[in-house]
Order: structure tokens, then C-alpha cells, then sequence
């Protein structure tokens, strides 16, 4: 299992947050993400592609700007 951070300018709000919680929710693979809506960070944890990650936080409406291990 791996851990990943998305770095997601947008997020600016509990709104957002769970906007991309829903959507990540739907991805086979994940075992947790955590949204840090203060950092604009999204941190996936699992075996999910990562553009399978990427579609379902642009899916919520949202970029992903880079991605880090």
C-alpha cells in the first residue's frame, strides 16, 4: 500500500472537502484519504492508479496542481 499527496489549489472549504471525499469514496483501491483544506492537500492511501485518483478530484471540480510520494 502506498501513500500519495495531491497538491489541490482550489480547496477552500468544507464544501470542497467533502466534494472530494465523496468522489474518492467511489475509487476502488483506497483504503483512506484525508483532505486538509488549510494545506490544499489531498493524501490517498492505497493501491489506486494515480489517475484514477486524479479523475475523481476532477470529477468534484477540482485540479490537481502536482503530486508527491
Amino acid at each position: 500500500m502506498t501513500s500519495t499527496t495531491y497538491s489541490v489549489p482550489g480547496i477552500s472549504c468544507d464544501h470542497c472537502k467533502n466534494a472530494i471525499e465523496t468522489e474518492l469514496a467511489k475509487v476502488p483501491g483506497i483504503s483512506a484519504a484525508t483532505v486538509d483544506v488549510a494545506g490544499k492537500t489531498v493524501r490517498v492511501e492505497g493501491d489506486a492508479s494515480e489517475a484514477a485518483v486524479r479523475a475523481a478530484i476532477e470529477e468534484a471540480g477540482y485540479d490537481v496542481a502536482a503530486v508527491s510520494s
